[in-house]
């Protein structure tokens, strides 16, 4: 794969989010771009190669950041906000856009980063031409509550928080904190995205793992029924939280075939 790669430091306030992308020397710079979010404990890196398949199969250049307190970005000294979703389509992401001077994109996220690219397309209606989400949640589940607390006594073991500041370095305890501490909070269980779904008018696709440890079926349900816009949901089946991990050629296949009807 002949693929060039790019890094940044985008300027957010006081501080600098880092930045990748990738692009195909035969890449179509008439399409949109696709800018990818993170999950709760990921990173650029943490994407691994799917950003250059996606490059590759979608023939769109593909951007990638670390929120603020993630990976190669600048530390962040507070627990996010208990409304950060939203937080993070008005305020981080917008510096992002403006950085590159986007004047329309496509949103993938993972996980949280998935209820995040739904906050931008409600957000960005005129430039956000499409959103993938892949496992991404609706709402507070037991489920969820439950998976997340199993992962929390994982971490105590020894090694494992080691292993997470390979990716998030010197951040590693505040990045598992800002995902469990949050999510956990009594004050958090009722947060949604029934708000934000009307708002989002824009093509969705909508990526679940039959056996996802962090959210039903049910989650991927709700957002395909709360769009405004067209829609299409997968349930991929004996997949669990990491579909595009799990089963990375069935995936991008679905994605490329949802991307190839947009600009």
């Amino acid at each position: 794969m002949d693929i060039q790669t790019q890094q940044y430091q985008v300027p957010f306030g006081a501080f600098c989010l880092y930045a990748h992308s990738w692009q195909v020397t035969d890449a179509n710079l008439e399409l949109a771009p696709i800018i990818l979010l993170h999950d709760s404990l990921g990173s650029v890196a943490l994407w691994r190669d799917f950003p250059a398949q996606l490059a590759e199969l979608t023939k769109r250049k593909v951007y990638a950041y670390d929120r603020l307190g993630f990976g190669h970005s600048d530390a962040c000294t507070s627990l996010p906000a208990l409304d950060f979703v939203l937080n993070e389509a008005q305020q981080a992401f917008q510096a992002v856009v403006a950085y590159f001077q986007f004047t329309q994109f496509v949103v993938l996220g993972h996980s949280v980063g998935g209820a995040m690219s739904f906050a931008i397309g409600a957000q960005e209606p005129q430039r956000c031409m499409g959103l993938v989400s892949i496992a991404a949640q609706f709402e507070v589940e037991e489920q969820t509550l439950q998976g997340i607390r199993e992962a929390k006594k994982g971490f105590k073991q020894p090694g494992q928080l080691e292993r997470l500041d390979k990716y998030h370095p010197q951040k590693a305890q505040w990045v598992l904190d800002a995902w469990t501490e949050t999510w956990l909070a009594p004050e958090f269980k009722h947060w949604n995205l029934a708000t934000v779904l009307p708002k989002v008018s824009c093509p969705s696709l909508i990526i679940h793992g039959e056996l996802d440890e962090y959210g039903s079926t049910k989650q991927a349900q709700r957002l395909f029924d709360g769009v405004d816009g067209h829609a299409e949901m997968h349930i991929l089946e004996g997949l669990h939280h990491l579909p595009h991990k799990e089963q990375p050629e069935l995936v991008l296949h679905i994605i490329q075939e949802f991307l190839s009807e947009l600009f």
